[in-house]
């Protein structure tokens, strides 16, 4: 009945899928679960997060800074930036959803990669803008399944006017260096926006990998984006940022909904900030475990994408459905992959070792 009132760009809009219902799955469940599928961290927050949010309960009553200028101040700090070049957002999700908005609309071009994170082509449909998704590197390469910057590069054209990377890449865990973003940038129109994805930057110990933070200065063109989800362990805070040259971050101001970081995240993020010890801790566990499992899975028989991120992709083949299914019934949640076109793989977080333990030996039951 209401269908001619919504816009034309929404009716074919499918809601972004984060996979298996969770909470259901909680409260079914006998015992824990083992949840190894949204790619959270197993080691949680910094115990000075803890504490930040403990100290924000009586102000509950109260809207939060609608600047977030001490969060900001902290990362203006951490990143060497200046705060008119940061902006805030909850959760990246928000951040990636807003440049559609603000750079993009009706007709425009958005392109990303083949098995590029869901949200870029949601917020491109959701504009009402063209999305085009430039095909990924072969099987066969070493970085199976990532981003082609030349395949990309070459798909892009006048009427582009936003592009999409993750570096490194959900779901594949690839990525690429920095000396390939330098040429791919030179590629692109000086007007075009590139987007960079950065969700997963602080678990990258690549040698040829380097953020993309200090391309900003020049290139008025960029932005970058990372989020407090991942290895500061605060996915249920919501809190997320980008950094590009001021003129840039102005215009998504703009629509930036007022207090849209709350009062608990902000606390909570800016504490995080100044406990890089348990940070750092955290990244050396995750690439142990991440090591570990991935030769486990390897022994196995299944092809495990590289990856520099806190999660594994796999491919099991045909069986991957059923497979997804046999792990569910012994509680452990993996993330299927036929949503991003790979039906034959399952994404894996990497938990703890006990986590990961668990899963291996739950896998042995069902293969």
């Amino acid at each position: 009945m209401l269908e001619h009132r919504v816009q034309p760009a929404i009716r074919g809009l499918r809601a972004y899928d984060p996979g298996h219902d969770l909470v259901a799955l909680r409260r079914a469940a006998h015992s824990p679960l083992i949840e190894l599928g949204s790619n959270e961290n197993p080691y949680g927050p910094s115990p000075k997060a803890r504490e930040a949010v403990q100290g924000c309960l009586g102000e509950l009553a109260l809207y939060p800074d609608p600047r977030g200028g001490d969060l900001k101040r902290a990362l203006s700090q951490q990143h060497g930036v200046a705060t008119a070049q940061i902006v805030l957002g909850n959760g990246s999700h928000e951040l990636l959803m807003q440049l559609a908005q603000v750079f993009a609309g009706p007709g425009a071009g958005v392109v990303a990669s083949q098995f590029g994170f869901a949200v870029y082509s949601i917020a491109a449909a959701a504009v009402g803008a063209v999305f085009e998704a430039a095909p990924a590197l072969p099987m066969d390469h070493a970085m199976a399944g990532g981003h082609d910057l030349d395949a990309i590069a070459a798909v892009v054209d006048a009427g582009t006017h936003l592009v999409y990377l993750a570096n490194p890449n959900n779901p594949t865990g690839t990525w690429f260096g920095a000396d390939e973003l330098e040429h791919f940038l030179t590629r692109i129109p000086a007007d075009t926006i590139v987007a960079i994805d950065e969700a997963y930057a602080e678990f990258v110990d690549a040698p040829e990998w380097a953020s993309s933070i200090p391309l900003v200065a020049s290139h008025p063109n960029l932005i970058v984006l990372r989020t407090f989800s991942k290895a500061h362990g605060l996915a249920g805070m919501r809190v997320g940022y980008g950094i590009a040259q001021p003129e840039l971050i102005d215009w998504l101001e703009r629509i930036r909904e007022s207090f849209n970081v709350n009062l608990l995240g902000l606390a909570a993020a800016e504490a995080s900030l100044g406990d890089p010890q348990h940070l750092a801790e955290g990244v050396r566990r995750n690439k142990v475990e991440r090591e570990r499992l991935a030769d486990a899975l390897r022994s196995r028989g299944v092809f495990v994408f590289p990856s520099q991120t806190n999660f594994l992709l796999v491919r099991f083949g045909d069986g991957a459905s059923r497979i997804d299914d046999a792990l569910r019934e012994r509680g452990v949640v993996l993330r299927p992959m036929g949503g991003y076109g790979l039906p034959d793989c399952l994404r894996i977080t990497v938990g703890t070792a006990e986590q990961n333990a668990k899963l291996l030996a739950a896998l042995d039951a069902v293969q």
